[in-house]
Parts: C-alpha cells; structure tokens; sequence
C-alpha cells in the first residue's frame, strides 16, 4: 500500500520567535489520508445541515433538551434543495479551494477575492462587509480591516478556514499560512485567529485520535495576549472544572464572555456572532462530546446562537480525527455520499473531494520548512 510522510510542524506561538526548523515524521496511507479528507467534509455538511433550523433562534440562551432538532434519511438532500443559503460555511470553502484548482497553491489573493466577491450566492456581515470592500475597490487586507469593515471581529473566516487544515494535513503552521492572506479579506484580529484556530485543529486531527490534545495544542497558534486565547483557554479550563457539566461551563462562557462589541446587528441585542465566543461554543462541543459524533453535534448546537456554523466546524474537524469509513455517527445519515458528492459542487461539477484531495497529497510531499504565523496589525 502506497504510504506518504508528513513532515508535521511544532507549533509555535504567533508572538515567538521561530525556533531553528524541525520535523517530526508521520506516515498515513492514501488511503486513509482521503478517508479523514472525506471524514472532514461529511462532518461539516451534516453538522450545519443539523442546526440549520436553530441558526440565531436562540441568542442569550441555550437551547433546552425538549426543543426538538428534525433529522431523518435524505434530510441533507432536501436542506440543500430548498434551502442553499444555509451552506456558506461550504460554498465559501469551495470557492477558495477552485482558486487553487485553478491558478495553483501560489494563486493570488486577488483572485480568491474577486472570486468570491463577484459570486452569486448569498453572504452575510465579515462576508458581505468583505465583498462590498473589494468591489468598491479597497483591496485586501484593508477589505478585512476592523476600519473598513466593522464586522472584522466576526464569525466569518472561522466557518470557512475548514479548507486550509484539510489541505494541510499534520502542518497547522501551513494551514495558517495559507489562511493569512485568504482570512484578512474579509476579517481581521479575533475574526482572523478563529480561523488560524479552527484550521490548525482540523490539521492535528490528521495525527491524533486524541481530540483534547488537539483542542488544547492548536490554541498555541493564537498569542495569549489576544481575547480570543483567553476565551477558548477559560472554555478549557472550566471543562477540567466542570469535566460532566456542560451547561454549567456554557454558564461561564455566558457570564464572561458574551458582550458584544463589534458586530451592529448584536451591541443592543443577545444576538452575538463574535468569532471568539462562538468559538467557544465549537470547543464545547469538541471537549463534552468525547469522540463521540452524535454528542458532539448535540452539546455544540444546543449551545444556541451560530448554531449551525458551530456543529459545522466542531462536525468537520472530528470527523477529520475519526474518518469516514469507521464512523458510525456519519454512516447513518443514509446514503450520505450519494446525497453530498452530486448536490455540493462549483461550476464544473468537481465535487469537492476531488477538489481537495488533489491539494492534500501535494501538500503532503517533501518536507516543509517551520513557519512562523504571522499576526495581524492593528
């Protein structure tokens, strides 16, 4: 069986300085590399399909176990049918990744913008804020600026960095690489580091089962002195407090971290669409769910605000660390690859495992250098 090294990057914090270049190898078959490729997106699909119908119905709140949450066979086919617009956490990460396919991994950021700038579909704050910039002319990273886009602190590139972990398998130091320039069209500090966050977590669930080592690992590509490190870190801490007691840490994130600063729409309003807590909301998930999918889907939506985006990233990165194949929690969805491969797809009908794949084993060759991440400005 064809095997390919990884040469896996030690994560360093974005305020140190790099430290002299080192790997570590790994070895995954092709085989079992496109299976948690495929683990990956499956995940994201099913879980903003999941929470698609709670998305910002309860702000301020979670979401009580007697609400019920509607699932059953084709349920993913008819939600993509009917409702196309619940999908930016897919078609945004599609985007980015026909750029690629098209003009090849050193393609420039100008042409990730206007690509989805002049898209058809629809978007929302960081996104729209982001695409208004760049047809007007203010050109990225300005387009993502918190003094040109007042939505710089959103959710935005935190649901959509999914492709830069996928593509960079084991090499969350590239993943955030490719992110840099991509993440600041549309957000910057905080919006730009759940990202960087979520990208490095889908990559180290290419090299461990462990889903606590990659939750608490990936945080050190954030520095400590940013709000979103200390909100995610307090999201860790409370679950060794709390380690049974979900809502009680979804208590404490409410308590602390919940005043919304940036956004227009949520200042005067529980609604709140702040990368951080929402964040915190994926880790939740991530953490009380122990490995498992179903549970994971649960904590993670039921924790109420972006809660289709958040089992989106939490459903996406765990089913990178558990593939496909062996998941139990992805195989019942019914015929779940008949249903994702056709409907998901650009304008040429590559679907977006054969989109991806490609980029995962190219990736994957050689050796790569140690890469500092770079932070943003303020």
């Amino acid at each position: 069986m064809k095997r390919i090294s990884i040469a896996l990057l030690i994560i360093i914090g974005c305020t140190s300085p790099p430290p002299p270049t080192s790997t570590a190898r790994l070895e995954i078959s092709k085989p079992e590399l496109l299976n948690k490729i495929k683990g990956g997106w499956a995940g994201q699909v099913i879980g903003v399909t999941y929470g698609g119908p709670t998305e910002f119905q309860f702000n301020g709140t979670m979401i009580n176990d007697y609400v019920p949450i509607e699932w059953y066979d084709g349920y993913i086919r008819k939600t993509m049918t009917e409702s196309a617009g619940l999908y930016d956490d897919l078609y945004m990460d599609l985007t980015f990744v026909d750029v690629f396919e098209k003009h090849g991994l050193d393609a420039p950021v100008s042409a990730h913008a206007q690509a989805y700038a002049n898209a058809e579909y629809m978007l929302w704050h960081a996104n729209q804020a982001g695409r208004y910039n760049i047809l007007n002319g203010i050109k990225a990273p300005q387009s993502g600026h918190w003094l040109n886009n007042p939505h710089a602190d959103d959710i935005d590139f935190q649901i959509e960095a999914d492709f830069a972990g996928l593509m960079s398998p084991g090499m969350p130091n590239t993943a955030a690489t490719v992110g840099d320039s991509i993440g600041h069209i549309m957000n910057y500090g905080d919006g730009w580091y759940g990202g960087v966050y979520v990208s490095a977590m889908y990559s180290l669930a290419f090299t461990s089962d462990d889903i606590y080592y990659v939750v608490k690992e990936s945080l050190k590509m954030i520095p400590k002195e940013s709000t979103f490190y200390q909100c995610i870190n307090d999201v860790i801490q409370w679950h060794e407090k709390y380690p049974t007691d979900w809502k009680q840490t979804w208590f404490e994130i409410q308590r602390k971290w919940t005043s919304e600063v940036g956004c227009p729409d949520g200042v005067f309003v529980p609604f709140n669409i702040d990368a951080k807590v929402n964040a915190g909301y994926i880790v939740l998930g991530l953490l009380y769910g122990e490995g498992d999918f179903s549970k994971t889907m649960e904590v993670s939506t039921h924790a109420g605000q972006d809660s289709d985006c958040n089992p989106s990233s939490a459903g996406g990165i765990l089913g990178t660390l558990l593939g496909y194949e062996k998941n139990s929690g992805l195989l019942e969805t019914g015929s779940l690859l008949t249903q994702l491969f056709p409907l998901m797809a650009i304008r040429k009908k590559k679907s977006f495992y054969r989109i991806a794949s490609p980029h995962a084993d190219m990736k994957c060759t050689g050796f790569m250098s140690l890469l500092p991440v770079s932070t943003p400005s303020t």
